[in-house]
C-alpha cells in the first residue's frame, strides 16, 4: 500500500516531512501538493491514507500538519525486516 503509486509518491512524502527543518512542525497538504506538483485532493488523499496506517501523525494549527510517527515507522521498518 506504501508502494502504491508505482512512482513511489508516498514513500516522497512520508520521508519529506521528516527531513530536517520541517519534522518539527510538519506539512500542510498545501506544501506537499507544492512541493510534489500534485493537486491539492491528490496529496490530501497519500497523507489521510499513511495517517490511516499510523505512519503520519497530524496535528491541527488552524489547518492539519501532517508529521512523521518515527516509532511506527521504526515498528513498520522492524516488521518488514523480518519478512512479514
Amino acid at each position: 500500500m506504501i508502494r502504491t503509486p508505482d512512482d513511489g509518491t508516498r514513500l516522497h512524502i512520508l520521508a519529506w516531512p521528516g527531513e530536517p527543518g520541517r519534522a518539527e512542525h510538519g506539512a500542510t497538504a498545501e506544501a506537499v501538493a507544492g512541493r510534489f506538483g500534485m493537486t491539492h485532493p491528490v496529496a490530501l488523499t497519500h497523507l489521510r491514507l499513511l495517517a490511516a496506517v499510523g505512519l503520519l501523525r497530524t496535528a491541527a494549527a488552524g489547518r492539519p500538519y501532517y508529521r512523521c510517527d518515527e516509532v511506527r515507522i521504526a515498528e513498520v521498518a522492524r516488521m518488514l525486516e523480518k519478512g512479514w
